[in-house]
């Protein structure tokens, strides 16, 4: 009874989620409703065979149940390599349940292609940047969210299987869909100690009991039966690795973080992705989508790491209190001082590791289900019931149930129906299902994949736009001239995070001047160039090697023997590369 048959299934989530199974997927896609595994899978493949001249799509490994992990690149080959260019990258679906990031990296792919073309804006940042897109991380956990029996918060895992009662018998005890609907729902039983009453404006409902009043309810969990017979219900489902857990940066083993796993990259997909994502050295940004909360979160992941460098908190805060226009109600905010300290986190990998600015985008926001008039007031805490607290300030579950009621036309929330338990005797089963709480109703899907993708586009604008100028050559004395460069970026998002540099994780870009005919005897930064001021190099002057900040430049000065051609190259991890010629006469 774990699961319900296919067509059950289907009948189920329909009308509020998905299409009919084997509706073709066309280009351009469809974003009133969530894509199945599979459809994410055909939608890549149409989006690669509408655009193959943009595109790359590649397996890039396979998950714990042997599912493949694909992901798609967006580049123009015919303006450079993408290597040679400042890159983003962008995930979904790192959480089973957190499906939003899967539809939101489809959006993002579809906007891109679509628009290359067609709105000028869109064509020169495809010209100009690579795009590195993993809809979903997850791809066993999407799976089973979306085809199994669940909860809005459950099969969030990797597959790997785990003793969690160790009992020596794994994931023999999930919770089960005892009576059919496709959802675990709560359970509830008459109780006259019970904590819980009927709330007296919505009978759906429960609100606590005050002291000394009679009770009418106990909560007894998530529907489910004691399956090994140890007197416990759903203690052990799928094995617990949370894949956010389970990076190879500041990882902590599970008695300091829960769910990390036996070592690092023990999840199968997570170790391939990894190996992928160290290829791709161009990445400047990177995004992962996760769902609950509104809000855009930076680093550090805990406070032990230190704060991150003033001159990357400015990068950081520039494009986060952006995303916040952009996406009204989201909160910009610090992942261990503002939310919970995590170990072993993909996006402080990201951070740390690639020398990536990092962001972790938590989508969805429970007050955008309320059903409240301008006049009207939240209720007082107080009123909210055991088990669903706050989702956010002042929304309640008497707000999210008219909510259901009249723009969700019910399917929203289960009705408590009575139910022989073997275990409970005599209870009912109801409550939110699976595809609400955490879910944006499928009419909202729209307005939220835009915005998410409208914050990864206005990041993706301020990558590093480095212009090499030689902007100067003067004779200085016989067969000697004085020659200066000027390296500017006009973007928010310098060539090299100052962490990155603080740490010296890898080399600076370089500045490289020469020519048949010339020599360079001196070079250096040049700090004032109205005084001729100028830190000179004393080894190998020709190379320089630099960081250009955001929103500035660098410049320098060399001083050339000879005659001729010359040829002044930049090249950049971060910052791609560049080459100009002048001539010395």
């Amino acid at each position: 009874m774990k699961k319900v048959a296919g067509v059950a299934l289907l009948t189920l989530l329909s009308a509020w989620t998905l299409v009919a199974a084997g509706d073709e997927i066309t280009v351009p896609l469809r974003f009133d409703r969530y894509y199945l595994p599979v459809e994410i899978n055909d939608a890549l493949k149409a989006l690669h065979k509408a655009y193959p001249e943009l595109t790359v799509l590649e397996e890039v490994g396979r998950s714990d149940e042997g599912r493949s992990l694909y992901a798609m690149t967006v580049n123009n080959p015919k303006t450079g390599a993408p290597l040679e260019k400042p890159g983003i990258y962008v995930d979904g679906n790192i959480h089973g349940n957190e499906i939003q990031g899967g539809d939101i990296s489809l959006y993002l792919l579809d906007y891109l292609l679509g628009g290359y073309g067609h709105n000028k804006e869109i064509t020169e940042l495809v010209d100009r940047i690579c795009f590195y897109v993993v809809p979903v991380v997850n791809v066993d956990g999407r799976y089973h969210f979306m085809t199994d029996p669940n909860t809005a918060s459950s099969n969030r895992s990797l597959r790997i299987p785990t003793d969690d009662d160790r009992d020596g018998l794994v994931d023999e005890d999930f919770p089960d869909d005892i009576d059919g609907d496709g959802n675990i729902c709560q359970m509830r039983k008459k109780d006259p100690f019970g904590r819980l009453k009927t709330d007296s404006e919505d009978a759906r409902l429960m609100i606590p009991v005050k002291p000394g009043e009679k009770g009418e309810w106990s909560l007894l969990g998530h529907e489910g039966l004691d399956n090994d017979g140890d007197g416990r219900v759903n203690e052990d489902s799928e094995g617990y690795v949370d894949p956010n857990r389970n990076w190879g940066f500041d990882w902590a083993p599970p008695y300091v973080q829960q769910g990390s796993g036996e070592y690092p990259f023990s999840g199968t997909g997570m170790k391939a992705l990894a190996e992928w994502i160290m290829i791709k050295s161009n990445i400047c940004v990177g995004w992962s989508f996760h769902n609950y909360g509104g809000m855009y979160l930076r680093g550090p992941s805990r406070k032990g790491l230190g704060e991150f460098p003033p001159q990357d908190i400015s990068v950081y805060d520039f494009i986060g209190r952006q995303a916040e226009r952009i996406t009204p109600g989201y909160r910009y905010l610090i992942g261990w001082k503002d939310l919970y300290t995590t170990y072993g986190d993909s996006v402080e990998w990201l951070t740390q590791i690639m020398g990536a600015y990092g962001y972790v985008a938590e989508v969805f926001q429970a007050q955008a289900e309320t059903f409240r008039g301008n006049a009207e007031k939240p209720a007082p805490p107080e009123e909210e019931r055991p088990g669903m607290a706050m989702l956010e300030e002042g929304i309640t579950d008497r707000e999210r149930i008219r909510f259901n009621d009249h723009l969700a036309q019910g399917e929203l929330f289960k009705p408590w129906t009575p139910f022989k338990h073997p275990t409970y005797g005599d209870i009912e089963i109801g409550g939110w299902v699976k595809m609400s709480s955490r879910l944006s109703a499928p009419f909202m899907i729209k307005d939220l994949v835009h915005r998410n993708a409208m914050v990864v586009i206005f990041s993706a604008k301020h990558l590093p736009e480095v212009e090499l100028e030689v902007t100067e050559i003067k004779a200085v004395g016989k067969n000697l001239f004085r020659v200066r460069t000027r390296l500017a970026n006009p973007r928010a998002v310098p060539t090299m995070s100052y962490l990155a540099q603080k740490v010296k994780l890898y080399p600076k870009d370089m500045l490289k001047v020469s020519g048949a005919g010339a020599k360079v005897v001196a070079g250096g930064l040049l700090t004032d160039p109205y005084r001729d001021q100028v830190t000179y190099k004393k080894n190998n002057p020709e190379t320089q090697f630099l960081v250009v900040p955001g929103f500035g430049k660098v410049e320098h000065q060399f001083l050339i023997e000879g005659k001729g051609e010359l040829e002044v190259s930049y090249e950049s991890r971060h910052g791609g590369k560049r080459t100009k010629t002048a001539v010395l006469e």
